[in-house]
């Protein structure tokens, strides 16, 4: 099997693990691989095209496995809902994050999975503000705190998610390069 071949099923098996982890029952809230993939295809796939498409399909993949659970009554998770495009546009900007990650190491996955957890943390919630949906804030500052409150049982989750999903995506890359499976960058 040539390096190419090698990539891209590695790359299709960390999408379909990542989506069929995300619709695990039980799983803590907020502790999901997807924010670290989009990390991880920013910093590491050269072909910036893919690199957005490699963590929004994953997503797109566990909503779609999330609708069948939730139409066929094994789920009270909807797979698709009002105002879910945006969050596929901030995957995108996620991902963007990852483009500005220059050298991999670990001060950097640890600081950049802050960043990119604190930042989706900040603009969702404020979307979700803005837009009226989760608890319906009102349009105050103090509807707006309450709004990053409301957001809070998932932050901690998804600070821990991004960190130890960022360490097994550049790990696990880290040890594909140095087996010689693959080229530095995809």
């Amino acid at each position: 099997m040539t390096s190419n071949k090698r990539l891209i099923l590695t790359l299709l098996m960390l999408i379909v693990v990542a989506a069929i982890y995300r619709v695990i029952p039980e799983r803590p809230y907020g502790f999901a691989p997807h924010w670290a993939m989009a990390l991880f295809a920013g910093a590491v796939i050269k072909d910036r095209k893919w690199a957005f498409a490699f963590p929004i399909f994953s997503m797109f993949i566990s909503d779609v496995i999330y609708h069948l659970l939730y139409v066929n009554g094994l789920t009270s998770i909807s797979g698709f809902y009002p105002g879910q495009f945006t969050n596929y546009v901030l995957f995108a900007a996620m991902t963007l994050i990852g483009f500005m990650m220059k050298k991999v190491n670990v001060q950097n996955i640890v600081g950049f999975s802050l960043l990119t957890t604190f930042s989706f943390y900040i603009i969702s919630n404020f979307f979700v503000w803005t837009s009226g949906s989760g608890y319906a804030r009102p349009k105050t500052f103090d509807g707006l705190m309450l709004c990053y409150a409301d957001g809070l049982p998932f932050l901690g989750n998804s600070i821990l998610a991004t960190i130890a999903f960022s360490f097994v995506f550049f790990g696990g890359w880290k040890l594909i390069n140095s087996a010689g499976l693959v080229k530095a960058k995809a």
